[in-house]
């Protein structure tokens, strides 16, 4: 199995909705900017991941989450 750690910044205040089924599940979106690493003398640039939490996690991200966070993502 392969394992990926993101570390990068928030584009925007996550954006939160809940399920309309009857369990009304928290569901968390997010947009998260990974700087790629320089090589040579080519400017900055960076990767956007669109992210999706659910249940818990979607309720911890929509608290204490904000435009311009820096997180990581395992």
């Amino acid at each position: 199995m392969n394992k990926t750690i993101l570390m990068g910044r928030l584009t925007r205040d996550p954006e939160v909705r809940y399920a309309a089924n009857d369990s009304g599940m928290a569901i968390v979106r997010y947009t998260l900017a990974v700087d790629r690493r320089r090589t040579g003398n080519d400017g900055q640039s960076a990767d956007f991941i669109n992210c999706v939490a659910w249940r818990s996690t979607a309720e911890f991200v929509a608290k204490y989450f904000v435009k311009g966070s820096k997180i990581g993502v395992i």
